[in-house]
């Protein structure tokens, strides 16, 4: 499976990285890494998340990385990052609906 990030989830990886980075550069490096090695995990093990406790689809799907969710969608050859949110925001629609945008 190919690995698809929307607009969106580009996004938010980036605000997320310039905020941890404001304490220290080094732990949103390491950050950084640990979200992309993990979500490069997912070609070969999409199902591997767990279905998102907001949505009742069985198509997305999101993996907990420390306090961050990153929350995707299966498609037929393609896993599609949808967005990133810390794991005590609830998911709105919008980030689901709107992340090509």
């Amino acid at each position: 499976m190919k690995i698809q990030w929307s607009p969106l989830a580009v996004e938010r990886i980036g605000e997320i990285a310039d905020y941890i980075a404001q304490d220290s550069p080094v732990v949103a490096k390491k950050w950084i890494h640990s979200i992309f090695s993990r979500v490069e995990q997912v070609k070969d093990f999409s199902q591997s998340g767990r279905f998102v406790p907001e949505i009742n689809r069985k198509d997305i799907r999101e993996l907990i990385i420390a306090n961050y969710r990153i929350i995707y969608r299966i498609e037929t050859r393609v896993v599609s990052i949808l967005t990133v949110r810390h794991s005590r925001q609830i998911l709105p629609d919008e980030d689901i609906d709107n992340a090509w945008k």
